[in-house]
């Protein structure tokens, strides 16, 4: 049973519709409509209705349609073979062990991009995997004078194509976009290309890119796009553009000697080439506005005056002065420049010309021998001025300060490029400029600064040399620069002032640190201050009172000691072991303060001597625990004796302290020479303590371990890093449980004498 055996009628809708359709049958073949069996031929296939379908959608079809045979309709959003766009198929029962398959297929993207496209007039046209064309829209057909006919089949390396590259050179079938985009996967963006246009027998230039396309979670590209813009009327109108400007330069040149560009601020560009044949000036003396430098120093005034005035109008600049020649002769010039206008009538740039003034009658200068010697000589001597000047530039460009020049009234004639960075102009904006009134118009507090008291302008009128250590200079955006500078005056050859050269620096940072230098001052002054009364007190005001309750107890206890029962016995030595840890204390913090006080010069301190007197005075603590005290140090110290002294005295002390009552104490002392310092160590066997809580035992009142168990106040190690850093050096620990402490310090070497 065909589709059309339900009715004529039927069969003839089914067989219209554009859309694939098939009918399944539970038993013997399936029939197809004229499009579902074209969609086959065009994919290459048998008549399989199942090859319609990409394999990843073909079960959930096979599904619907065995639920078609029970009875049931149903909807599948399925994916087609080489079909991008997504697409859907309606299942329904047609008859016992019959299911009528309708494919609807979105429309594609690319169709509707193809049609936007038609209506923005560019050419289009798609092509397979081959390179070969499967479509061109009607733009295209026009563009290449080909019908879609001929350009069907026609791939991108046909030899009929007649491409060239824009300077007229044949372009290689493998370079073409299409081409490229096949292989390499990736945009071809605004390729120029000039094609052959049969019917005209004329080239047309084109602008092309190509996109390639791939089919969905594969890197294999099935399509590539080429939009193409037919741009031979406007490479025609360019071309005429640039006739006509090099007619119009010709024109210039034939009547003019020097020729030049300049921005529409009027700051000027490299290359200059006719300026820099007649001036000798180099872009980095020109560029900007350095070609004022050029300019006689005479006429600079009046010309910038004139530019001025043309620039703010927007009228033609014309003016007379005298130009600089590359042989450094001043020549009279006439220029003149207008203004070129943008399509909004904004002023893009300026184009001058410069015109030698020809000589008033009878002023004519003979050409005769000593005329042409006296040139050779001014031609030598410019030469060798040239190669200074030259060598000037570099040193000045390279210089980290600031520097300017002025002429007799105050107009800059020259910066460098640090002097423009401090005050924040640009080296062209500070050129021509009054420097007075540019940046050094008030003084730091905001009060005008008149221009007879400026350093600056009084050099230009007396000819001395200022040096000026604190002022300010004002930056471009109003604040005030701290700048120290040296004003120098310049002669001409009779001795007259012409100029002067300021060199500046920014002292910014230097006044930041001077006055954070000056608020530490003082601030140490205050904290010595407040530490000097406090010893003060501390020596007399706080023990006092000591002295009175040590006293007080001593006496009751002598004289009612026998009436007292042992609880009122153990309370008077309670209170006297407290005054005197109280005691103890105050005199800790008394020589926490007097380290440092003591102005004495310091002299070579011998390790040996200080460390032979101390055993002595640890000798009854030696005997009593069964310890030992060695030393090896032969080296002498720069220091204040008694510091010195008072450091090993605590730290042998701290050694001795520090050990398991089991444990006899043992103490090593040693120290080495390196370079100018002596490095002292202090070793012991003692308890030691963990590395990360070193740093804190140098801490004032710190203490690791109970008085009940170490007695002391938590002050010695203090005092000790105290006199180790009042002589310059640094004061360590290393240290682990149960392995000893190893003290380490540095002093100054005592220098060595023969």
């Amino acid at each position: 049973m065909g589709l059309s055996a339900a009715s004529p009628e039927f069969g003839a809708l089914i067989q219209a519709i554009p859309n694939p359709v098939v009918l399944v049958r539970e038993e013997g073949p399936a029939a197809m409509n004229p499009a579902a069996r074209s969609r086959l031929r065009q994919l290459g296939e048998a008549d399989d209705w199942r090859r319609l379908f990409d394999d990843a959608a073909l079960p959930d079809v096979l599904l619907a349609v065995a639920e078609a045979w029970q009875g049931e309709t149903g909807r599948v959003s399925v994916k087609l073979r080489d079909v991008i766009a997504p697409g859907q198929v309606t299942v329904a029962p047609a008859g016992p062990g019959g299911a009528l398959l309708h494919l609807q297929v979105g429309r594609d993207p690319m169709e509707t991009a193809l049609h936007l496209l038609d209506t923005l007039g560019l050419g289009v046209t798609v092509h397979g995997p081959d390179s070969a064309v499967l479509h061109a829209n009607e733009r295209a057909q026009e563009i290449l004078g080909l019908s879609e006919e001929q350009l069907t089949g026609r791939d991108a390396a046909d030899v009929r194509w007649r491409a060239i590259r824009p300077n007229g050179e044949p372009f290689p079938a493998e370079e073409r976009a299409a081409i490229q985009a096949i292989r390499t996967g990736q945009v071809q963006r605004q390729v120029p290309m000039g094609i052959f246009h049969p019917p005209s027998g004329t080239w047309r230039w084109l602008h092309v890119t190509a996109v390639p396309r791939r089919v969905p979670g594969s890197a294999q590209v099935r399509q590539v796009t080429v939009m193409f813009e037919d741009v031979t009327e406007r490479q025609r109108a360019d071309a005429e553009v640039r006739r006509s400007e090099r007619q119009y330069r010709s024109l210039v040149e034939a009547t003019s000697q020097v020729v030049w560009t300049a921005r529409e601020d009027g700051s000027v560009l490299a290359p200059q080439p006719d300026w820099e044949a007649f001036t000798g000036q180099t872009p980095l003396e020109y560029e900007g506005r350095g070609c004022l430098s050029a300019v006689h120093p005479d006429d600079r005034r009046h010309t910038l005056e004139a530019w001025r005035t043309a620039r703010d109008a927007q009228t033609v600049y014309a003016t007379t002065h005298r130009l600089r020649r590359a042989d450094g002769a001043f020549v009279s010039m006439q220029v003149r420049a207008a203004p070129v206008r943008g399509e909004d009538g904004t002023v893009e740039e300026w184009i001058g010309a410069y015109s030698e003034v020809p000589p008033e009658p009878g002023t004519g200068t003979p050409h005769t021998a000593d005329a042409a010697a006296l040139e050779a000589q001014v031609q030598e001597r410019t030469q060798r001025l040239a190669e200074v000047t030259r060598f000037s530039t570099l040193l000045l460009t390279a210089a980290g300060e600031g520097v300017f020049g002025l002429d007799r009234q105050g107009v800059t004639t020259f910066a460098n490029p640090s002097a423009a960075r401090i005050v924040g102009h640009s080296v062209e904006g500070m050129i021509g400029s009054e420097q007075h009134a540019l940046i050094h118009h008030h003084h730091a507090d905001g009060s005008p600064f008149p221009l007879h008291d400026c350093p600056i302008h009084r050099t230009l009128e007396d000819g001395e040399v200022r040096r000026v250590e604190a002022d300010v200079f004002w930056h471009a955006q109003g604040r005030a620069v701290p700048v120290s500078y040296v004003v120098t005056p310049t002669h001409g050859d009779q001795g007259e002032i012409t100029g002067a050269v300021v060199i500046m620096q920014d002292i910014t940072e230097r006044t930041r640190t001077q006055e954070q230098l000056q608020a530490a001052m003082l601030e140490l002054q205050r904290s010595n201050h407040d530490l000097e009364q406090f010893a003060a007190v501390a020596s007399h005001d706080l023990q006092e009172p000591l002295r009175t309750i040590g006293t007080y107890t001593q006496l009751l206890a002598h004289r009612a000691g026998g009436q007292l029962d042992a609880r009122a016995t153990t309370y008077l030595g309670v209170m006297e072991s407290a005054a005197d840890r109280m005691r103890g204390l105050i005199q800790d913090l008394l020589a926490f303060a007097r380290v440092g006080r003591d102005e004495s010069p310091q002299r070579p301190v011998v390790l040996a001597d200080v460390l032979a007197a101390g055993a002595q005075d640890v000798q009854g603590t030696l005997q009593q625990t069964g310890g030992t005290l060695t030393w090896d140090t032969p080296h002498t110290v720069l220091g204040q004796g008694t510091l010195v002294t008072q450091l090993l005295t605590n730290l042998i002390g701290n050694a001795l302290k520090f050990v398991p009552p089991e444990r006899a104490p043992q103490v090593r002392v040693e120290s080495v020479r390196e370079g100018n310092w002596v490095h002292v160590q202090v070793a012991d066997n003692g308890i030691g303590i963990d590395q990360d809580a070193a740093e804190g035992v140098f801490e004032i009142f710190r203490r690791l371990h109970p008085r009940e168990t170490y007695a002391g106040n938590g002050m010695g190690l203090a005092i000790c890093r105290r006199i180790v850093e009042q002589h310059g050096g640094h004061l360590w620990l290393e240290s682990s449980p149960g392995q000893g402490s190893t003290f380490h310090f540095t002093l100054p070497a005592a220098p060595e004498h023969d």
